[in-house]
């Protein structure tokens, strides 16, 4: 199972001070809307998003159907196909998402250790040509 792109969504209190605590560390923003309380900063390939009142504690994040900077994939497997599969292993999301619906959509899953992760397909599902 491919899940795309990986990030790290930290929960911030005060976006602006973590935004130039990054900064100073050589990150750069790449995207995002400072003012609806959010943005993503890079370094090299290292990818972290920032996100002020929007969720509580960090998660994992992962992307299908994207590539580490943001670029749409032709092919990847669909978040639908993921869900499914995941559930199949007896892994239940915590957020499911409605199979029968199609286009972009989340789910989240908390691991064993109480650790969130954000599957977060922006993209529609790729073509079965």
């Amino acid at each position: 199972m491919e899940l795309g792109a990986f990030s790290v969504s930290l929960s911030v209190k005060d976006l602006a001070v973590s935004q130039r605590f990054y900064e100073a560390l050589g990150f750069e923003q790449v995207s995002g809307v400072a003012e609806e309380g959010w943005m993503v900063l890079r370094n090299g390939t290292t990818v972290i998003g920032l996100f002020q009142d929007m969720f509580k504690g960090n998660m994992l994040t992962f992307n299908p159907g994207w590539l580490r900077g943001g670029e749409a994939l032709d092919t990847f497997t669909d978040i639908r196909e993921i869900q499914a599969q995941l559930r199949a292993e007896g892994i239940e999301p915590e957020e499911r998402l409605d199979e029968g619906e199609s286009g972009p959509a989340y789910m989240t899953l908390v691991d064993p250790d109480g650790n969130k992760i954000f599957i977060d397909q922006h993209v529609p599902a790729p073509s079965q040509d």
